[in-house]
């Protein structure tokens, strides 16, 4: 079964609980944010890649506007929810000026082995100390999971969309684990974790793609 949604295409990867910030201030997708603060609506955000719109998406949800301009720009606080599979891409939704589509639910499996997760944790605080990197990992205990770091370990975008796509618990552990265990803290990985994680809670200013 589909379902139709707003569509806000974007250069990034969006994960499951994930809260993301960002700065919004084009006209269709000011209309968008009015409608999720008034109407409740969610919208999805798919993946662009080298101009390409890329069809598993995340569903996000508006949970805070935090500052309003006079020019109608506004900082808003959201989290990611469901993962969708793009169906059909429309310009505009009807009636809208901001893009939607048809969109099916993908079901995720967020049964991740505790046992893998302590390597993940373990390995990831150490890759951080020896990069100098002050970020809190939450532990295994309080709710650890995958999507927790996927922003902050050095993949690039590519690799964190292909993260994004894997459903199975395991086979994301996997995933990551190799990464974490083939990083060189010394090259470019290293330098990419330090910039990601001194971003962390800043309000994107993100210029989504024009078709």
């Amino acid at each position: 079964m589909t379902q139709k949604l707003a569509i806000f295409p974007l250069q990034l990867v969006v994960f499951p609980g994930e809260n993301l910030n960002l700065h919004i201030f084009e006209p269709r997708y000011r209309q968008l944010i009015k409608d999720a603060e008034e109407n409740g609506i969610t919208f999805c955000i798919p993946t662009v890649i080298n101009g390409g719109l890329l069809p598993i998406a995340t569903e996000v949800r508006l949970t805070e506007i935090v500052n309003k301009y006079p020019s109608g720009e506004s900082d808003i606080r959201t989290v990611g929810e469901r993962v969708f599979f793009l169906e059909d891409y429309w310009k505009t939704y009807p009636e809208k000026l901001y893009p939607g589509g048809e969109c099916r639910e993908l079901l995720i499996d967020f049964n991740e082995d505790p046992n893998i997760n302590g390597e993940i944790v373990n390995l990831t605080r150490a890759i951080y100390r020896e990069l100098n990197i002050d970020k809190t990992i939450r532990s295994v205990k309080d709710g650890f999971r995958t999507y927790d770091i996927a922003h902050y370990v050095g993949l690039k975008l590519e690799q964190e969309y292909e993260l994004l796509t894997i459903r199975s618990a395991t086979e994301r552990q996997r995933f990551l684990l190799s990464h974490l265990i083939n990083i060189k803290p010394e090259l470019r990985e290293g330098k990419s974790m330090q910039d990601r994680a001194n971003l962390n809670g800043h309000f994107k200013e993100l210029v989504p793609p024009k078709w």
